[in-house]
């Protein structure tokens, strides 16, 4: 049970860590809970076992140092907002050219469907 624990929580740790150094850096406190809760398992494991809590150092240190990342992270980076307006022309642009695709459709050719081929048709 505890060999289980301890993988799980490096797992988490070392994701934790990695997703904090990433543009998802907010994503990364998941993962840096969950390790802390299996640290804090292991440790109790370890103790009522009398076995060694290195382990449960090298999960905590990991989950420490991806929490100040983040935080870190999302104290000091800043969300630029671009230009409105030239987004706001794109989208004008896009909905102008989608109008003339829609307009240059030639409806006929659905009007030259046999409407006995139709009629066989079974709908549900």
């Amino acid at each position: 049970m505890r060999k289980f624990l301890v993988i799980l929580g490096f797992i988490a740790a070392i994701l934790a860590v990695v997703l904090a150094v990433t543009p998802l850096s907010n994503i990364a406190l998941i993962p840096a809970i969950v390790a802390f809760i299996l640290g804090l398992a292991i440790f109790y494991l370890s103790k009522k076992q009398n076995q060694s809590k290195k382990v449960v150092q090298y999960i905590f240190i990991l989950t420490i140092v991806s929490i100040g990342i983040t935080t870190y992270k999302s104290v000091f980076n800043e969300v630029e907002v671009g230009d409105t307006e030239e987004l706001q022309e794109r989208a004008d642009e896009s909905v102008e050219d989608s109008k003339e695709i829609l307009e240059d459709l030639d409806i006929e050719e659905i009007d030259d469907i046999d409407m006995e081929e139709l009629d066989g048709l079974e709908i549900d």
